[in-house]
């Protein structure tokens, strides 16, 4: 009986029936077939190998022994299991063993059959060398291709492994970012092909661990700190135009977007300061956006609040930012303790020195700004000088800052966006940013001079510049650049006064000035065919015309009538006239002084005290 039991000698080895699979690297147990066996009567078919093959011609068994053999088999399977097992545990021995078996039935010559793969298909054993050329080749990987697939495996995994990991980052900065709504009150958002206009607000609210103790406790968060930043169209400049917050303005009326999505309309306020543009009577950033807009004429794209836990955070998001005194500082109120010098300034350090005005200057809100202003050319050149915008590390820590400090309206909601905005302002040479402030007065209502108003013989030409995209810095190319583009759009030919075909609109200069520029225009210029239509829907800041490209040279007559600059000129649709005729749209604007006087803008920004960004100016 074999190991098998298959009625094989006694003397074959067990071993010699495992057999290496290649492809899985384990021992697999290959029995060797006998001779075909007639049917067995009973309640089990044997297998075409059972019988005995020993002897070559062993006669055929009968039930009874074929049951007692299968027992034997049983059994004898079991010791082949524990022996296969063995041979697994080591497998040079079972190598061996396995060499030994085989050598042993060689020399036992025909009375063991060969092993199945020795076997030709017709029963009959074959040669070791018919066996080498039967046996079909095992392909066996190569090392090499064995490392490619798991590295290439591995490289996927880690691809989708950062893919996640970056969606799920930006997923939480996006989480930091707070937003509210501009309820209507700016252009809509920032555009990289257009000049921009960012609202930089700095609430005086107490919130935050340490800030308690600065000044009033239990302020709203009003507009401590108000700049407006105009990066020009082809960024070679920018100009950062801070508001003075004792400054006496008309805060207009603000619709706004209530918690539960309802809109409330807060009504505005006359002669107040324009601080209380924000956080008074629950007023959002929105309403300060409108007060601005109707103070300098100028609509901002986009706002950012900074509470005092933003200066913190920033400053010691870029490791610090160099300011400079030109005399030693005490200030118990804002906390300020620095000698006369240049200083590394960070975290509440920073927030003292921005906050700080009763040791500075003349000790009020604008020898302040003036610190303020510093602080930012010094953050701006920390960004720029140090590679912060180009090292994936400080640029993640200042994500994470700046999405955590900073509330920003609803069109700047994504960190994609705050991205694409940071790029356009990186785009700056720090020696093209300039400071400056809105030209204000002292309140001549007042006997004791807290608050300041609207300097109304030069603030005009700072907005005028601003509206225009006219550098305040030393940009030669810019400036050129800015005569060009009005003179191109004034050039041409232009049509008699006569056939100038115009409809005139109030949009927000002072009562009756349509009527009075209508008479002018028809009585002193021959521009017969133009007529009153009444209000805008939208009061503008300054005065535009609007025309169709085929009434150009109507235009270019009535802008040289006017005194109307190229920036003024929009070029657009024509409308239907009360005639039924096509005809422009004149919208006179608050820089609207009166009929005759002209409209044109300055192509140079006017002299104003000044600063830029590229240069340290001790406060003293």
């Amino acid at each position: 009986m074999d190991a098998q039991g298959r009625g094989r000698a006694d003397n074959i080895d067990p071993a010699d029936q495992w057999v290496l699979n290649p492809n899985t690297g384990e021992y697999e147990l290959r029995l060797s077939p006998s001779t075909a066996q007639p049917p067995v009567p009973g309640p089990r078919r044997p297998s075409p190998g059972d019988g005995a093959r020993a002897s070559g011609g062993r006669a055929r068994q009968t039930t009874g022994e074929t049951r007692q053999t299968v027992g034997e088999t049983r059994r004898t399977a079991g010791e082949a299991r524990r022996t296969a097992g063995a041979a697994r545990r080591t497998s040079g021995e079972t190598r061996q063993a396995a060499g030994e078996g085989r050598q042993a039935s060689r020399a036992r010559g025909a009375d063991v059959p060969p092993p199945r793969s020795a076997r030709r298909r017709g029963g009959e054993p074959e040669t070791a060398q018919g066996r080498r050329a039967s046996r079909r080749p095992v392909k066996k990987k190569s090392r090499a291709k064995k490392v490619l697939l798991w590295t290439g495996g591995s490289m996927a995994f880690v691809l989708v492994a950062v893919t996640a990991a970056g969606y799920l980052y930006i997923k939480h900065l996006n989480d930091n970012i707070t937003s509210v709504s501009d309820d209507g009150a700016g252009t809509g958002g920032f555009r990289k092909d257009e000049a921009i206009n960012i609202l930089l607000i700095g609430t005086d609210k107490r919130t935050g661990k340490g800030n308690e103790g600065y000044g009033d406790s239990g302020s709203v968060g009003h507009a401590d700190t108000t700049i407006l930043l105009h990066l020009s169209k082809d960024r070679s400049n920018a100009t950062a135009l801070s508001i003075p917050r004792d400054m006496i303005v008309d805060v207009p009326d603000c619709p706004t977007t209530q918690e539960d999505g309802s809109q409330k309309v807060i009504p505005g306020s006359r002669g107040a300061r324009f601080n209380t543009s924000l956080g008074q009577d629950d007023r959002t950033p929105s309403c300060t956006m409108r007060t601005v807009t109707a103070l300098t004429g100028i609509t901002p794209d986009d706002f950012m609040v900074a509470d005092f836990n933003a200066v913190k955070t920033l400053t010691e998001a870029v490791d610090g930012v160099d300011v400079c005194l030109a005399k030693d500082i005490d200030d118990p109120d804002s906390h300020l303790k620095l000698s006369k010098g240049t200083h590394k300034i960070s975290g509440e350090q920073a927030l003292a020195f921005v906050r700080t005005r009763h040791s500075v200057g003349f000790g009020g809100d604008l020898s302040r700004i003036g610190l303020q202003q510093q602080f930012l050319g010094a953050l701006m050149r920390k960004l720029k000088g140090n590679a912060t915008l180009t090292s994936p590390t400080k640029m993640l820590k200042l994500a994470e800052a700046g999405t955590k400090a900073l509330t920003v309206d609803d069109k700047l909601d994504d960190i994609g966006k705050l991205k694409d905005l940071g790029l356009e302002l990186g785009k700056l040479n720090p020696k093209n940013l300039t400071f400056t402030t809105v030209p204000v007065k002292d309140n001549p209502a007042e006997k004791v001079k807290a608050t300041v108003v609207l300097d109304e013989a030069k603030a005009p030409a700072v907005f005028d510049a601003i509206r225009n995209d006219v550098s305040f810095s030393e940009v030669k190319k810019r400036q050129k650049a800015a005569k060009d583009a009005q003179a191109a759009r004034l050039k041409g030919p232009q049509a008699p006064a006569s056939e100038v075909r115009v409809r005139i609109l109030n949009g927000g200069a002072a009562s009756g000035s349509a009527q009075g520029e209508l008479n002018w225009l028809q009585n002193n210029q021959g521009v017969t065919k133009s007529e009153n239509d009444g209000n805008a829907p939208a009061e503008l800041a300054r005065t535009t015309l609007e025309y169709a490209p085929d009434q150009a040279a109507q235009a270019r007559r009535l802008a040289a009538i006017m005194g109307l600059s190229g920036a003024a000129l929009k070029p657009g649709k024509s409308v239907t006239n009360s005639q039924g005729l096509p005809a422009m749209t004149l919208t006179l604007g608050k820089d609207f002084k009166g009929a005759g006087i002209s409209l044109k803008a300055p192509a140079k920004a006017p002299d104003v005290d000044k600063s830029t960004a590229d240069k340290v100016k001790c406060a003293s």
